[in-house]
This record gives structure tokens, C-alpha cells and sequence, in this order.
């Protein structure tokens, strides 16, 4: 008897190959983000959060741009063809993907830093303080 795992039956390899695939065209992750910090980043990374959760703590080297105040004026310091990273609080925080939606709507080039914040911690990596937003 099939359990609830099971009952749906796995995608055909080639299928899941091409999803799999995809999805590292929409996100990185944080070991990722962090190395790239430390050798050169050729990204912008965004923390999406309010300015106060960003002064109390966000990834070092981040700019803190709300999701909602995502526009093309706020963009203009950036070449068109700039990618963009954003995050959030973490895995129950939909912002980052907000962030995301954002700035695709605007032409931008975006990938998603999946764990966000709490994936940060969770490396093991140092948050950066602030006494406000940047």
C-alpha cells in the first residue's frame, strides 16, 4: 500500500532534471552568498526587511531596500544588467520572493537567497548592526 509519500508518483527523471536545474536560476544560497562576499561580489545583495529588523541585524555588506519600495528610481545607481539578491527573515518569510517578483517586473536580474536571515545564522555566519537602515 502506498504511503503519502509514495501515492504521487515521482516525476520522470528528464523532468525532474529540468526542475532541479531551474530552480538554481531563481536561488543561491547562503555558503554561496557568503564566499562571494568575502572574494568579490559581482551581485547586489538586498535585505527586504523593515529598516529596524536590518539595524538589529542583517547579512554584512547587504543594503536594506524594503520589498514594497522596490522602484525603478531606487534602481537608476545600478546598470541595467546588475544582479540582484534578495532575502528575508528566513523559510516562513515570503518577502524576499516579494523582493524578487519586484524587481523581475522592473527588468531587473534577481535570484532569491533561500534561507535568508535564519539560513545565515544556521551557517554559522556573523550578523552586521546598525544603529539605522542604510
Amino acid at each position: 500500500m502506498p504511503t503519502q509519500v509514495t501515492a504521487v508518483p515521482a516525476a520522470p527523471s528528464s523532468v525532474a532534471e529540468a526542475h532541479f536545474a531551474a530552480e538554481f536560476t531563481f536561488e543561491t544560497d547562503c555558503w554561496d552568498v557568503h564566499e562571494s562576499l568575502r572574494t568579490g561580489a559581482d551581485f547586489v545583495l538586498l535585505d527586504v526587511r523593515s529598516p529596524a529588523l536590518y539595524a538589529k541585524g542583517h547579512v554584512p555588506g547587504a543594503i536594506n531596500l524594503p520589498h514594497g519600495k522596490l522602484v525603478q528610481d531606487k534602481l537608476v545607481q545600478w546598470p541595467e544588467a546588475t544582479l540582484f539578491v534578495t532575502y528575508c527573515a528566513g523559510p516562513h518569510c515570503n518577502g524576499a520572493t516579494r523582493g524578487a517578483l519586484r524587481l523581475a517586473k522592473l527588468g531587473r536580474p534577481v535570484k532569491v537567497m533561500a534561507g535568508g536571515i535564519t539560513g545565515w545564522v544556521d551557517e554559522g555566519f556573523e550578523l552586521a548592526t546598525s544603529e539605522r537602515a542604510a
